[in-house]
């Protein structure tokens, strides 16, 4: 008689084994669909990020060449500024011109100025 009621105490043993392990096997397989997701959802966003770097990275660089243009725009317009300003003080009564360059507040502006005008004239 003892025989049989290990044989139901391993049987029972066994039964109680594989119904524990039976929700923690559906909890492990929830916890792995559950990464898998997550995985996905990491590799969605990391994608996604790395579209937007190289967005970023073309719009920096149309950036640069629009400030570059608008620099080379700036320079060549102070440039004609000051051979136009040039062309007036060449114009002008050497002591009248003299006196105008002594009261402007940029010695820069009237190096630039002097620059442009004709040798003759700004030596006068």
């Amino acid at each position: 008689m003892k025989k049989p009621f290990k044989t139901q105490i391993i049987i029972i043993g066994t039964l109680l084994i594989i119904s524990f392990s039976h929700p923690q096997e559906k909890e492990i397989k929830s916890e792995i669909e559950k990464l898998i997701k997550l995985r996905e959802e990491l590799k969605t966003t990391y994608e996604n990020n790395q579209a937007l770097l190289e967005k970023i990275k073309k719009e920096k660089e149309e950036l640069e060449k629009l400030k570059k243009q608008l620099e080379d725009q700036q320079k060549k317009i102070a440039e004609e500024r000051y051979k136009k300003l040039a062309k007036i003080f060449e114009k002008m009564d050497p002591e009248l011109a003299g006196e105008k360059f002594s009261k402007m507040e940029s010695a820069e502006d009237a190096a630039y100025i002097l620059y442009n005008m004709n040798e003759k004239k700004a030596a006068a």
